[in-house]
């Protein structure tokens, strides 16, 4: 997991803003509307990197449905550690 975290927080170009939605959802649960909100980004970008995370298993979401919320995943909570370690060097 902890190689998946780092290709996806910090190994490409999209990866900074995939960090602040993962830090953004570990504040609390929110669905895509409220994080472009939250953010500033595009609705449609922050379905990219909600997809991005999803699909490597480190956010987790409910059914898929208008206004789905979006979590850290169990392996990305088992994992925090690497991901505040990963997060802290990006925001620099």
């Amino acid at each position: 997991m902890e190689t998946v975290l780092w290709q996806a927080l910090a190994g490409t170009r999209g990866g900074p803003n995939r960090a602040r939605i993962l830090r953004t959802l570990d504040d609390r649960p929110r669905n895509a509307n409220q994080l472009a909100d939250d953010l500033g980004l595009a609705y449609n970008t922050v379905r990219h990197h909600l997809d991005v995370l999803e699909q490597n298993d480190i956010i987790t979401s409910g059914e898929k449905s208008y206004g789905t919320v979006y979590l850290p995943s169990d392996r990305a909570r088992s994992n925090w550690d690497t991901v505040e370690t990963i997060i802290s060097q990006v925001e620099e």
